[in-house]
């Protein structure tokens, strides 16, 4: 078995030859283009899928190999999961020579073999060059083809920064020295991720609403936090791909993710310092301000601001950024109960907002908007241990008051403001139970 861990980045295709410079230039270890032939096998009730396993076969130069990569995690681009990787004779599967640690039940299901076949393909030739950072060995391998299921294909221009050994700090380093150009973006969606996309017909996707978080039971403060910065990046790299693809809308979903990682910092800013998240929230203002202007979706996503911001929280979060900046008093604040927290920060921000809205404001509601966000973010954030429905339509009515006043429906405005002041908390420990 082996532990893959790559970066991921879609690649602007007027970018690619100045692309190629670059890497020359950090690496004279060059290997020519091969054209790579992948077959991605599934069952007919995605089976693999729903067990986060992807199975493929791959053919380069008469040789064959089948993969079987596992459930691992993915922070942005940054792909960290255990593959098994077997040479084969021919483009067949041969299921029987994966260990039993690969199933889920610690042996081959007996049906699997007849059940599995092919669901799509990727053809697509790379180029690789070899470079040494810090303590690692890296390879970057440009991949220029396409995707392919039944009619359906969309092209394939990435590169991919793969550890061969060493530290997954120095992939992250090598990063920062290719993203002060222009034309890459971190893509959380793999070549297999849009292949089943396509395989399953090709729909729209869809704009996301931030849905409340949860975390698992028990969850400390700091796997709070790292919960609450991945969903934040989810929905900025979920909008931003819908945003280059010509959905106009999404472009308001990705400043509201990145008004989210903001709200994140807030809310844990009692442990974490400022100065831990500063270099972040720099490029984030940086970004932001790009997007306030005019600019294309494809000039703002390839920029160096966008992809500089958003390497900066992979980081942040991959190598725990904050960690330094806590004294011993932090480090035990971090590792308490998170729904601790999260019953304090949500009684304050439920006082909070019955203070500013408790009555009504006239011309004066969008003064507030900035800090109406905030605590519906924090909200967000921290409901989830709570029973679903109670904590949506509390919080549903907070954000109908939000989208009341950035519409200027007055009326509606005061309904919702009556509404939602009037709630009784869901939660613990709020000072009403």
């Amino acid at each position: 078995m082996a532990q893959e861990i790559e970066l991921k980045f879609i690649v602007e295709n007027d970018s690619v030859d100045a692309l190629r410079t670059h890497l020359n230039q950090l690496s004279d270890e060059h290997h020519e283009p091969v054209q790579l032939l992948n077959i991605y096998y599934e069952t007919p009730d995605n089976w693999l899928r729903r067990h986060d396993m992807g199975l493929r076969i791959r053919g380069a130069g008469g040789r064959y190999e089948m993969t079987m990569k596992i459930a691992g995690r993915v922070t942005g681009g940054l792909h960290q999961r255990p593959e098994y990787n077997i040479d084969i004779e021919k483009p067949e599967l041969e299921l029987t020579r994966l260990p039993a640690e690969v199933w889920p039940n610690g042996e081959l299901p007996e049906t699997l073999s007849a059940q599995v076949q092919p669901l799509f393909s990727t053809d697509f030739w790379r180029e690789k060059w070899l470079v040494n950072e810090g303590n690692s060995r890296i390879e970057m391998a440009l991949d220029l083809g396409d995707v392919k299921a039944g009619d359906f294909q969309e092209p394939i221009c990435e590169l991919e920064l793969e550890l061969l050994e060493g530290n997954a700090d120095d992939v992250l380093k090598l990063a920062r020295k290719l993203v002060g150009n222009s034309g890459l973006r971190q893509g959380s969606l793999s070549k297999a991720a849009r292949g089943y996309h396509l395989a399953a017909g090709n729909a729209p996707r869809m704009l996301k609403s931030t849905a409340i978080l949860r975390v698992a039971p028990k969850a400390s403060i700091e796997q709070g936090l790292e919960a609450s910065l991945e969903l934040a990046l989810s929905q900025w790299q979920y909008h931003e791909e819908l945003w280059v693809r010509g959905v106009s809308a999404a472009k308001a979903n990705v400043l509201d993710a990145m008004g989210l990682v903001r709200s994140t910092l807030t809310l844990f800013g009692g442990i974490v310092p400022r100065k831990a998240s500063a270099h972040l929230r720099d490029f984030l203002t940086q970004t932001e301000a790009l997007m306030a202007t005019d600019v294309s979706a494809q000039t703002a996503v390839y920029s160096p601001q966008t992809a500089a911001a958003k390497l900066a929280l992979t980081e942040f979060l991959v190598t725990r950024g904050w960690q330094r900046f806590l004294d011993d008093k932090a480090q035990k604040k971090i590792a308490d109960s998170f729904k601790r927290f999260a019953d304090t920060h949500m009684s304050r921000s439920a006082a909070e907002l019955k203070s500013i809205f408790g009555q009504p404001l006239g011309d004066q509601y969008r003064d507030q908007l900035i800090r109406l966000t905030r605590d519906i973010d924090t909200i967000l954030l921290l409901a989830g241990a709570y029973e679903g429905p109670k904590a949506q339509a509390w919080l549903e009515n907070w954000q109908g008051l939000r989208h009341a006043i950035e519409t200027r429906q007055r009326i509606e405005i005061e309904h919702f403001r009556n509404e939602a002041i009037s709630q009784e908390p869901f939660w613990l420990h709020s000072g009403k139970r």
